[in-house]
């Protein structure tokens, strides 16, 4: 009888992180990119420094819609964040979303583009401010 093997995935596989190991992972030096919407981001976002706000959706009347070559456009607003006269300053990235689902395809999409150390955070901003970490909110207006 012949042997028969299960097809291997091209997928990457992404990391996922609880909120808790995503806080000691920041602390240590990753670089945190939330992909939610511009909107829900200047609503409320992790307290960390200098987060990266590059959204992987953008809302239509239709609904959520995927933004086209998502890392491309990660590339270019995130080089000079990243990537400095050469030198790779954060080569570890964590990324979130509001409960790490949109995250996860993110994360995904940057490791086929051959970014290396991506993770993603589990629960996302909904998981962090659950767990009572820090959140940055607009100050309300005198």
């Amino acid at each position: 009888m012949g042997s028969f093997a299960l097809p291997q995935s091209s997928e990457p596989d992404v990391v996922t992180v609880d909120v808790h190991r995503a806080k000691d992972l920041l602390r240590s030096g990753h670089r945190y990119i939330d992909v939610r919407a511009v909107e829900d981001f200047n609503i409320g976002h992790v307290d960390v420094e200098n987060p990266l706000n590059i959204p992987y959706l953008f809302n239509t009347p239709q609904g959520r819609v995927k933004i086209l070559n998502f890392w491309s456009r990660f590339y270019l607003l995130a080089r000079k964040m990243i990537i400095c006269g050469g030198n790779i300053l954060y080569s570890k990235l964590l990324e979130g979303c509001q409960s790490g689902g949109r995250s996860v395809y993110a994360s995904r999409d940057l490791l086929n583009a051959d970014f290396r150390h991506v993770s993603n955070m589990g629960g996302g901003y909904a998981g962090w401010v659950k767990n009572g970490l820090g959140v940055k909110k607009p100050k309300a207006e005198l």
